[in-house]
């Protein structure tokens, strides 16, 4: 049950990280646009070198030890490719225009700072609400991977937790700039974007329902679901730094800013991994 306390704590931090994205737009006279950079290249590194190097490895072991090295192999590979098709159908969902990625420049979010700047907007009010689902959307299966991770390796969750946390900030900005444009209302922006980080625990509510389901609230999941989830996870990751955090990263950056970051979560992680050996 501690575990179980623990991984949901750690999915709630994460989501609750749009809100300190929104509070940025609304305290910030100017947005920090390379701690941005620095900070999204960071979480990809993370989560890419944990989902190579850790999570995918695991999801291996598992499935080796019920199905042997030839099946075994074949079924990770397939849930790999299958976390990733499953968040590129949930992209796909999301029209373009509203993408919740992309960057705002500083003379977008300067009137977040002035009162009664906003005009009634049903078009920017739209797009702020298609924005919130958006990133509800893709921060669902965010919330079962930091779940399942923090359920089987505590200091895992918290590493995956901390990079997911990092780029929920700017999406907490995506959200609250046309809401607040929209509606003039402060109050209603920022709870859009921390409603918006909901979506996180509530996947893993949902992983942990499905897992009790499944298993029994006290037994052993089975080496063959878990195999499968981990593999899920690590393609669900590795799509998120591809197609989300590095263009995220490049847009907001300049020079090697996005690199910085990237090794450097890459560093941080490789360390945190040795130290837990």
């Amino acid at each position: 049950m501690n575990n179980v306390l623990m991984a949901l704590g750690l999915t709630l931090f994460a989501g609750m990280a749009t809100g300190i994205g929104s509070l940025i737009a609304f305290t910030a006279k100017r947005t920090n646009h390379r701690f941005l950079s620095v900070s999204t290249g960071f979480s990809a590194g993370v989560m890419l070198y944990v989902s190579f190097i850790e999570i995918f490895p695991k999801g291996l072991a598992e499935m080796i030890a019920c199905q042997g090295d030839r099946l075994g192999y074949f079924y990770t590979t397939l849930g790999f490719f299958g976390g990733m098709l499953l968040i590129g159908l949930i992209d796909n969902l999301v029209p373009s225009e509203e993408n919740p990625h992309e960057p705002h420049s500083d003379a977008e979010t300067a009137l977040l700072h002035e009162p009664k700047s906003a005009t009634d907007n049903p078009k920017l009010l739209r797009m702020g609400m298609f924005t919130a689902l958006a990133i509800g959307i893709h921060n669902f299966p965010e919330g079962l991977a930091t779940f399942l991770a923090a359920m089987r390796d505590p200091a895992l969750g918290v590493a995956i937790a901390i990079a997911i946390a990092l780029h929920n900030i700017p999406e907490g900005i995506s959200v609250s700039v046309p809401i607040y444009y929209a509606s003039g209302s402060r109050r209603r922006a920022f709870v859009y974007s921390l409603l918006s980080g909901l979506a996180e625990p509530i996947g893993a509510l949902v992983a942990y329902l499905l897992l009790i389901l499944v298993a029994g609230p006290d037994a052993a999941v089975p080496p063959l679901l878990m195999g499968g989830l981990f593999a899920g996870v690590a393609g669900i990751m590795v799509y998120i730094s591809v197609d989300e955090l590095l263009p995220t990263s490049r847009a907001y950056g300049k020079g090697h800013d996005s690199l910085l970051g990237l090794v450097g979560g890459m560093l941080v992680m490789a360390a945190s991994l040795v130290a837990m050996r």
